[in-house]
């Protein structure tokens, strides 16, 4: 019986598996694919193929843009396709389809999330997170009215959990009206106040690159002009052995800033984790006011996250503003662009808790 049922599934696997696109430099990047005939129970399988999908994950590192950070898209593809095959072997695992339609959130198709988004839902139709997702990204796609329709369900469902997702949407529309500026008003920190320079990746040999050299040149500028003021640095992606917070603050140390006022963050490895470990030494030092300083085509996803991270950390009441390094004219960002409001809507619902990936060993906040 267990060795029919080996041949029925890898069967099927093989069967799915040619409906799958092949990538020509994937074998560049992910590990040669295992010989599933060898493997003995569905189980096997299935933590094989998720093992794959890791691997997927993993290579290569990540790619950076002006702050913006994400997956290679045709490893995001790989990812989906490892999932959706598991998937198929167990298909009461929802949780597969919801990290595979997460993982084309990050190759930014929507349309293909919404999907599997969709197909999750017609499994699960009471799950709150499927609800929250459609209304969020049925939003991004300008289907106002399916998106009330998945608003009005999950008010139903849990209500204290669609008023957040409200407060997003609402938090997003605000950041978003917001001029973008270059400079801040001198001494408007002093009271209880904070200046946050995001990081942005090392050089392969571990110097800064110019971007953030850049962001740090503004930094300077505003922490002479707000004495007072508090300097959190943060960014940890390691290279060569440093760190983007451990460098901003030698930097700026260098430059006359007292070492007292600068607390170096050398953990966060995503804008997400900008927002999450900076607001605990926000609200360790009851910080009234937060000035985040960033490229100007990332400070809007910046602040967001750093609100949504405040709600649960604190301290209540705590506003944010941003100052950008203007790393395109600020007049070509007046208005986000789809791929900016994409990253925001998705790093606001990670920094809220709704983890991308949630299927084990493919876990990833």
């Amino acid at each position: 019986m267990k060795k029919n049922f080996v041949v029925i599934a890898l069967s099927s696997l093989v069967a799915m598996s040619a409906t799958f696109p092949t990538y020509a430099n994937e074998t560049a990047v992910i590990q040669a694919p295992v010989d599933y005939s060898q493997l003995v129970t569905k189980r096997q399988i299935v933590d094989q193929l998720l093992s794959d999908a890791v691997v997927a994950f993993k290579s290569p590192s990540r790619i950076s843009h002006a702050g913006f950070t994400a997956k290679m898209p045709s490893n995001m593809e790989i990812v989906t396709e490892r999932l959706l095959q598991a998937y198929q072997l167990e298909p009461y695992r929802t949780d597969l389809l919801i990290s595979a339609a997460n993982a084309q959130i990050y190759n930014k198709n929507v349309d293909r999330a919404v999907e599997l988004f969709q197909q999750a839902l017609s499994t699960a139709p009471d799950d709150v997170d499927l609800h929250a997702y459609l209304a969020v990204w049925q939003r991004f796609k300008g289907n106002q009215a399916e998106s009330d329709k998945h608003m009005m369900t999950l008010s139903k469902l849990n209500n204290g959990k669609a008023a957040d997702i409200q407060r997003i949407f609402d938090t997003v529309d605000r950041v978003l009206a917001t001029p973008l500026k270059e400079t801040a008003d001198k001494g408007y920190l002093d009271e209880k106040g904070a200046i946050i320079t995001l990081g942005y990746a090392l050089n392969p040999d571990g110097s800064m690159h110019q971007i953030l050299v850049e962001r740090l040149e503004t930094t300077l500028a505003m922490a002479k002009a707000n004495p007072n003021a508090l300097i959190i640095l943060t960014g940890g992606v390691p290279k060569n052995y440093k760190t983007e917070g451990k460098l901003m603050a030698d930097w700026l140390i260098q430059k006359g800033i007292n070492k007292d006022r600068i607390i170096e963050e050398n953990y966060a490895t995503s804008t997400v984790g900008n927002a999450l470990f900076s607001s605990y030494a926000l609200a360790r030092h009851n910080i009234k006011h937060a000035t985040i300083i960033s490229s100007a085509s990332h400070v809007r996803r910046g602040q967001t996250l750093f609100e949504v991270a405040s709600w649960q950390t604190g301290p209540q009441g705590i506003t944010f503003d941003t100052v950008s390094y203007p790393d395109k004219p600020l007049k070509d960002l007046a208005k986000a662009s789809d791929g900016e409001l994409l990253g925001i809507y998705r790093d606001a619902l990670r920094t809220y808790g709704m983890w991308s990936y949630r299927s084990y060993p493919l876990e990833s906040r």
